[in-house]
C-alpha cells in the first residue's frame, strides 16, 4: 500500500532548531509538582513563568493567535478551596488593573460559561476587551482547577492532621495578544496610539534648526529639560539626528506612537515658548517654555486618561440590551456586546453560536443587570443576562 502523502517526511525542510508542540503547561508543572509537595508546610506554592511556547495552529492572526508566542503564566497549589478560589480572584483582577490602568484597556471581569472554560476547571474567570471593529478579545484568564489535576497527577500532601489530601490548584495566565488588543483597540490611520504609562518613549523632543549655531542654541536649552524629565522618570528622546528632516520624523513618531512630541526652534527659544502635540488627539498648541517639564508630566496623565474614556465610550455605545432573537441575528453583522438572557443550557449556547458565529463571551461578575427574564432564544426562564459577541 502506498504511504500517504501526510507521512512523507522532507528532509530539506527539518528546521535548524527545532520547534516542539507540547501539552498544555498544567501537565508539566503538575507532574513537577507531584514531586515537590508533601507537606501542608510546602503549600501554597507558586510558580510563575514566561515562556515562548508553540500551538498547532491552522489559521494563525498576527498577535492574536500563532504558532509561536510568548506568554506570562502562573500555576498555584493551595491546601484549601477557600484559598484557592482567594487567587484565582486575585489573579483576574490583577489583570484587569494592568488592563486598564496601563494599557488604557476597559475590560469586562466575568465568568465563561461552563462550554467556554478551560478543560477541566471547576471555573474560568476572564476579562473580555471590545475592538474598535466591535468584536470581542479575551484578554487574560484565570481558572480554578479544583483537586481535578491534583487527582490527575496523584499530588497529595499530608494535613496538619497528618491525613493526605489532593491539593487544591489554578492558572492563570496572559500573551503577547495583549500587543493585538492595544494595537486595534487604540490606533488610528496615522499609526500607533500609546498609552504614556507603556510608551517606551513618552516624549520625543524634535530641534528645528538651519545650521550647526542654531542647533547648538536649541540643543542648550533642551539638554536641562531632558534632564529632569529623566529626574521625573518620564523616558524622553531628543532626536537631533542630520540625516533626516523634522517632516519625516514628525510622520515617523506619530507612527511610532509617541504620546507627547515637543518641537523647538530660534524663533521658539526667541518668544519663550514650545510647540505641543498630543498623539491621542493630534492636537498642536504652543505652550510656554518654563515649566515645560510640569505640563508635561500633567499632559500624559490627560492623555491616558483620555485614551482610556475614549476606549470605554465606544463599548458602552457598541453594547446593546437585545431581547429578541431575530434583532440580535440582524444587528451581530455590524459587531458590538450584546447583553442577552439565556437559559442556561449548552444546547441554546451552541445554537446561537451555529446560527450567528456570536458566543456567549462571559457572565459578567458586576456592574450590569442582574434582574431574571426569559431566554431570548427558547423563552424559557433566564438567571441574568450575559454578554454575546463574536470574537477573534
Amino acid at each position: 500500500m502506498p504511504r500517504s502523502r501526510a507521512c512523507v517526511v522532507d528532509p530539506e525542510a527539518r528546521l535548524e532548531e527545532e520547534l516542539i508542540v507540547r501539552p498544555t503547561s498544567e501537565t508539566i508543572i503538575w507532574g513537577t509538582y507531584k514531586n515537590w509537595i508533601h507537606s501542608w508546610r510546602d503549600l501554597p506554592l507558586l510558580i510563575n513563568q514566561w515562556a515562548n511556547v508553540m500551538r498547532w495552529e491552522m489559521r494563525t492572526r498576527m498577535f492574536l493567535r500563532t504558532s509561536e508566542f510568548l506568554w506570562q503564566e502562573g500555576h498555584c497549589a493551595h491546601a484549601t478551596a477557600e484559598e484557592n478560589e482567594a487567587r484565582t480572584v486575585q489573579m483576574i483582577n490583577t489583570y484587569a488593573e494592568f488592563a486598564e490602568k496601563y494599557m488604557a484597556l476597559p475590560v469586562i471581569r466575568g465568568v465563561k460559561t461552563a462550554n467556554e472554560r478551560f478543560a477541566g476547571a471547576l471555573n474560568t474567570y476572564t476579562i473580555e476587551a471590545m475592538m474598535q471593529d466591535g468584536k470581542a478579545l479575551q484578554s487574560g484568564t484565570s481558572h480554578n482547577l479544583g483537586q481535578n489535576f491534583a487527582k490527575a497527577f496523584d499530588v497529595t500532601f499530608s494535613n496538619k492532621e497528618n491525613k493526605p489530601e489532593y491539593v487544591w490548584a489554578n492558572s492563570w495566565g496572559v500573551s503577547t495578544r495583549l500587543m493585538g488588543a492595544l494595537i486595534m483597540t487604540h490606533s488610528d490611520d496615522n499609526g500607533l496610539v500609546l498609552p504614556p504609562h507603556l510608551a517606551p518613549i513618552q516624549v520625543v523632543i524634535i530641534p528645528i534648526y538651519k545650521n550647526a549655531e542654531q542647533l547648538a542654541e536649541v540643543s542648550a536649552v533642551v539638554d536641562p529639560i531632558v534632564e529632569k524629565f529623566n529626574q521625573m522618570g518620564i523616558s524622553v528622546k531628543y532626536d537631533d539626528a542630520d540625516n533626516k528632516r523634522a517632516g519625516f520624523k514628525f510622520a515617523d513618531y506619530e507612527l511610532k506612537g509617541v504620546p507627547v512630541r515637543l518641537v523647538l526652534g530660534a524663533r521658539d527659544i526667541a518668544n519663550g515658548t514650545v510647540e505641543v502635540m498630543r498623539r491621542d488627539t493630534l492636537e498642536k498648541s504652543v505652550v510656554p517654555l518654563e515649566g515645560i517639564n510640569e505640563y508635561v508630566a500633567r499632559l500624559l496623565e490627560e492623555i491616558q486618561d483620555n485614551i482610556f474614556q475614549k476606549a470605554l465610550k465606544m463599548r458602552e455605545e457598541k453594547t446593546y440590551i437585545c431581547d429578541s432573537y431575530d434583532e440580535f441575528k440582524e444587528k451581530i453583522e455590524d459587531g458590538g456586546f450584546f447583553l442577552c438572557h439565556w437559559d442556561g443550557t449548552t444546547e441554546t449556547e451552541e445554537r446561537i453560536k451555529a446560527e450567528t458565529k456570536a458566543t456567549i463571551r462571559c457572565i459578567p461578575l458586576e456592574g450590569y443587570d442582574e434582574t431574571p427574564g426569559v431566554c431570548m432564544v427558547t423563552g424559557k426562564p433566564s438567571k441574568r443576562r450575559v454578554i454575546i459577541a463574536r470574537n477573534y
